[in-house]
């Protein structure tokens, strides 16, 4: 299994929950799983293995619901290679 990048930006709808609160637990959910991550004003980076990564889309959503969305629109990009690894690193280097 090779390294790819994700790219997450979680959109919950709550009309009892701060909006903002919400994310802030979405983005605990990154830092938990240990993967490596870059935050940015309109998403979240996440390197890591397909699986891992996928399984920590499924853990974000499940705790947004839990701290309180009512709907949640998750956008993604993703970022793999057929025959190597896909690393942060090497999209930022030059910056």
């Amino acid at each position: 299994m090779s390294v790819v990048n994700l790219a997450i930006q979680a959109l919950p709808f709550s009309e009892k929950q701060d909006k903002i609160a919400i994310i802030d637990e979405a983005i605990k959910v990154i830092e938990q799983s240990r993967l490596k991550y870059v935050v940015c004003p309109f998403e979240t980076v996440i390197e890591g293995e397909y699986n891992q990564v996928m399984q920590l889309v499924t853990d974000l959503k499940e705790k947004c619901f839990a701290a309180g969305a009512d709907e949640l629109i998750i956008n993604m990009k993703l970022h793999a290679k057929k025959d190597s690894d896909t690393f942060i690193h090497d999209k930022m280097e030059k910056y």
